[in-house]
């Protein structure tokens, strides 16, 4: 393999599966390497766990904030995100001390109190989903399985009432999947979805406002840091992330298990063996599905970092799924092992202002998840191709036909 093999803007590779031979090659010959791009200056690529763990939590001279380019997308011209002009703010594409006073905010619906107070009911929920899917026997287990229980927690979380879950789901689509030929729609569809989300939050926010709740709507709207309170934009934007980012991601963690429990079913039978191996298989799955593949940062300034030249205005991006399979931090990486201890994987963006504000939250559903699945179903077989989101983002399974054999 050579450098110039590699083209990390091919969207049709990662269809047909994350090219990690790719990502082995560069950490091994060339773990900061400056990419080409056909009508721009190029991006650097950082795929080792410990370069891209500095870079995530150094905002200073690696910034996020959208007017330097933002999070997403490494090639040029980049379009300005209609929500910029609108005053809103985002607290992705935000950087310190901004973002902290942001976070702050929104943390109060957060709390290992209100998570904890969900659990119960997330189980009820799972159970549900799990014992519907396995009395029909044969599934598609992502539209009817692992998209369904973080549908309806994030839905419960905003106080989504029941009849409109689906339409958060179909927004979430056409925004985050819109490369993709399945969910492929025009720029004008996906600001629609957009704009359709916003207008949904703030009808939920007028609700709340007249009727409080113990809900995390109502911390949200009621969060007071210093004389700081989210604008109703800000609170917008926080539902469009929320929907999407707890979405999606917990969607494709899920999905990505179930995958490697069948093509591992050695790993299945030792959870439903020992099912005392829950927690270190959570971190497995985590690490494996890895289900946002790489975020941007924008250089600030010249710097040099590990002999390497970057100038203000570089684009960075920072690879968690290759950090993920680093030889030097893994043992075997390649081998799926829910008993793997220790396991330092950056799933949730490795510590840092951008550390997943959900990562509690999506560890409690996967783990419910696998616990109640591993007590009912003996085995799972799949009964047909997995279908890839076509995405260098976001790595996402799309379909995944499968036939749940019931435990007795």
């Amino acid at each position: 393999m050579k450098l110039e093999d590699i083209d990390l803007l091919d969207r049709d590779r990662f269809t047909r599966g994350v090219p990690h031979d790719w990502f082995t090659f560069l950490r091994n010959n060339a773990p900061i390497y400056h990419h080409p791009e056909p009508k721009g200056p190029g991006f650097w690529v950082f795929t080792k766990l410990d370069d891209v763990t500095a870079i995530g939590r150094d905002a200073r001279h690696f910034s996020s904030e959208q007017s330097r380019g933002g999070v997403v997308g490494l090639e040029e011209p980049e379009v300005e995100a209609e929500w910029v002009e609108q005053g809103g703010n985002l607290m992705l594409t935000m950087d310190p001390p901004p973002h902290t006073r942001y976070r702050r905010l929104v943390n109060r619906g957060f709390t290992p109190r209100m998570i904890g107070m969900l659990e119960p009911h997330i189980r009820e929920l799972t159970v549900r989903i799990i014992d519907d899917a396995v009395s029909t026997g044969e599934v598609d287990f992502v539209i009817d399985v692992a998209s369904e229980l973080p549908l309806q927690v994030i839905a419960e979380l905003m106080g989504v009432p029941t009849e409109d879950r689906h339409k958060v789901f179909d927004w979430s689509n056409r925004m985050i999947g819109s490369e993709d030929p399945e969910y492929s729609v025009s720029m004008d569809k996906v600001q629609e979805a957009q704009f359709e989300m916003f207008l949904y939050a703030q009808q939920l926010a007028d609700r709340r406002r007249e009727d409080p709740q113990d809900d995390i709507i109502t911390k949200l709207l009621s969060a007071d840091v210093d004389g700081d309170a989210l604008s109703a934009m800000d609170f917008n934007l926080f539902f469009l992330l929320l929907a999407v980012a707890g979405n999606e991601t917990t969607r494709n963690a899920i999905a990505h298990g179930m995958n490697a429990f069948i093509e591992n079913p050695d790993q299945y039978e030792l959870l439903v063996s020992k099912p005392e191996l829950i927690d270190t298989a959570v971190e497995e799955i985590l690490r494996w599905a890895s289900p946002v593949l790489y975020f941007r940062r924008n250089v600030t300034e010249d710097l040099e970092y590990k002999g390497h030249q970057l100038r203000a205005g570089d684009k960075v991006g920072i690879w968690y799924v290759s950090a993920n399979r680093d030889e030097d931090v893994f043992d075997d990486p390649f081998r799926f092992d829910i008993a793997r201890e220790p396991n330092d994987h950056i799933a949730f963006g490795g510590g840092g202002p951008h550390h997943c504000l959900g990562a509690n939250l999506a560890r409690m559903e996967i783990r419910l998840f696998f616990q109640e699945l591993a007590s009912r179903v003996e085995s799972v077989e799949a009964i047909g191709e997995v279908s890839r989101l076509r995405s260098n983002f976001i790595g996402g399974i799309k379909h995944l036909p499968v036939r749940f054999h019931r435990q007795g």
